[in-house]
């Protein structure tokens, strides 16, 4: 029988959180953040994996990265907020009940305010929140620890950026060698 904490295709979406030009000068690893979450929506379309994507006040903070832009459906926009969280924000919600997602990655700025308000209430709402240690970032590195701490704490399961796709895309599934190659590219 499988787990239920493993992730399953149909029932999974991907909530990238505020990864904005704006934060690229507050962070020290910002542009390999950017790059990998950019490798891991590569392989969320891929492998047919809805993608949810959030910009905080973009007027001030700016666009999303183009590392992550590139690589995302053409045409897709992102959920405009001003909100910390993205839950209660009425596209973002529309858009995970399109998707009958069960399972959100959740990756993204700030660990501590944005990602963490989002989790936290996505958990509220039932959804089973799979925070990708190696998906988030602070402008302090402590307050990424406190984020995953915390949400670990009120139920999120705490995985990675290739945990989560070789649960997604298990070995001998189609796309399984199209995905070792996306996964030897993460750093």
């Amino acid at each position: 029988m499988r787990h239920p904490s493993l992730l399953k295709r149909s029932a999974t979406v991907l909530a990238l959180i505020d990864m904005q030009e704006g934060f690229r000068p507050l962070m020290a690893d910002f542009d390999e953040l950017s790059e990998r979450l950019g490798l891991l929506v590569e392989a969320c379309r891929l492998l047919g994996v809805p993608i949810v994507f959030t910009e905080q006040y973009p007027k001030g903070l700016g666009p999303t990265v183009e590392a992550i832009a590139r690589h995302l459906p053409a045409g897709e926009r992102p959920i405009e907020k001003l909100s910390f969280s993205a839950c209660g924000v009425g596209e973002f919600d529309l858009r995970l009940r399109e998707a009958h997602a069960e399972q959100i990655l959740l990756c993204g700025i700030e660990a501590h305010i944005c990602v963490a308000q989002t989790g936290l209430q996505l958990l509220q709402e039932g959804y089973q929140v799979h925070l990708l240690r190696d998906g988030i970032g602070s402008r302090l590195p402590r307050n990424q620890e406190v984020a995953a701490g915390r949400l670990g704490s009120a139920g999120a399961i705490l995985s990675s950026i290739e945990m989560a796709l070789f649960e997604l895309c298990p070995a001998g599934t189609a796309e399984f060698k199209l995905m070792q190659q996306i996964v030897k590219r993460l750093r």
